[in-house]
């Protein structure tokens, strides 16, 4: 039972990543076709996937239930609400609040520009750590075994000529993370958006952090470090909230 139960569990990751086949699944498991077929039927059964037209399996609509109940029951994102969206009226630009869950970093609260302009960001949805200022303020705090674990998944795709795409360059910038207390993304991911972040630490070290985003026409990486000094307030008022 406890085989079954761990390898639902890594055939779920498997499809998170990129949907499969019953016959892709069952090379990657080595697993026979009908073994795979009869582990997939039992996920669809409780809504954990779904089986696509083209035949490829996703990820179920019982899941996203499930992920909005565990992002309400973090305590970062309760401690964090009202001082994320205290700090969205001071700077009146997006604000990001991203948490180290496990092997990966996710946004767990948002509040948005009152311009109005909207980021492609969504609560729930995983950092790419490599090209986002939230995700290399944790990275730079994490030793070389938790680094290592965030980044096993990343692609290294170049989404903009900004974009880091090695781990030699990441591990160089988050060494300077690490050494002024703050990351940015300077159009890493979108070219016209940048960002800083501050990690936020609890007693029991790097449990997240905290950016503030905005279209570069808008405001360029100098008027958004100005906001550093509220950030770092903001971030060490959800430290204490944790305790």
């Amino acid at each position: 039972m406890s085989q079954s139960v761990k390898r639902a569990a890594r055939i779920i990751d498997a499809i998170a990543a990129d949907p499969r086949t019953v016959a892709e699944l069952a090379e990657a498991f080595e697993l026979h076709r009908s073994t795979m077929f009869r582990e997939l039927q039992a996920l669809e059964e409780v809504g954990w996937v779904r089986r696509r037209a083209s035949g490829r399996y996703t990820l179920g609509t019982r899941l996203a239930a499930l992920s909005k109940e565990a992002l309400d029951s973090l305590d970062l994102r309760e401690a964090g609400a009202e001082h994320v969206r205290r700090l969205q009226r001071r700077t009146g630009n997006t604000v990001h609040l991203a948490a180290l869950m496990d092997r990966s970093i996710v946004y767990v609260d948002k509040a948005e520009d009152e311009s109005g302009v909207r980021m492609y960001s969504r609560i729930g949805r995983a950092v790419i750590p490599n090209c986002s200022a939230v995700g290399k303020a944790i990275l730079a705090d994490l030793d070389r075994a938790g680094r290592d674990a965030v980044l096993a998944g990343v692609t290294w795709e170049r989404y903009t000529e900004l974009t880091i795409t090695t781990r030699e360059r990441l591990d160089r910038e988050l060494a300077l993370v690490r050494s002024r207390g703050w990351a940015a993304d300077d159009r890493e991911f979108e070219d016209f958006v940048n960002c800083i972040a501050v990690p936020i630490r609890s007693s029991l070290g790097i449990v997240g952090a905290l950016s503030v985003t905005a279209i570069r026409m808008v405001a360029d990486l100098d008027r958004l470090r100005a906001h550093l000094p509220a950030m770092r307030e903001t971030a060490d008022a959800i430290a204490r909230e944790l305790g």
